[in-house]
């Protein structure tokens, strides 16, 4: 929204999910379900991950801090931003669940050229996601980048990271992992 490296971001979210993609449909997924240990970490690292997100995103929502200082700006450097959104996009454990086990079982039940097809495509979409996403934010910052706009994304972002990390939760519960 910032237009700070905003092609980089989604670059770099885009090749994440496209080797992620690629991980999911040709056999990662199995993999990756079949050790409970793996799963666990997975499970746990991104529930903290996610209220550690939530808690930042609140805090902004009550702090009121969505004025962009000189301090900042310089603080989002290049290097800051491929460290970030190299966070954001592999700590985020809903990243495995879509694209290694949701789209790894989906792209599983194809055979040869099916198969490579669906990877294609899905592939085509995260190209078409991501920059939408750069492209858009991009374009909405004068609307996006109201303080009243930006306290209601961060409050709204903190509701949803804390939702997911307690889904996360009651999947760990569920599967019996909690106490494990």
């Amino acid at each position: 929204m910032k237009r700070n490296h905003h092609i980089l971001a989604a670059t770099i979210c885009m090749f994440c999910d496209v080797i992620l993609i690629g991980l999911g449909i040709f056999g990662g997924g199995k993999l990756i379900a079949s050790c409970e240990w793996l799963m666990l970490i997975i499970g746990w690292g991104g529930i903290s991950f996610l209220i550690v997100y939530a808690a930042i995103s609140l805090r902004n929502v009550w702090r009121n801090q969505h004025q962009v200082t000189t301090h900042e700006a310089a603080a989002n450097s290049r290097k800051h931003i491929i460290g970030t959104t190299l966070a954001v996009t592999l700590l985020n454990p809903h990243v495995y669940l879509d694209t290694v086990m949701i789209l790894g079982c989906v792209g599983g039940m194809f055979e040869g050229n099916e198969r490579w097809a669906f990877a294609i495509g899905t592939v085509l979409v995260s190209v078409l996601w991501f920059y939408s996403l750069a492209f858009g934010a991009a374009k909405l910052v004068p609307w996006l980048g109201k303080p009243k706009i930006q306290r209601v994304i961060d409050a709204l972002v903190g509701a949803i990271m804390l939702f997911i990390a307690y889904s996360v939760f009651n999947t760990l519960l569920s599967n019996g992992a909690v106490m494990s």
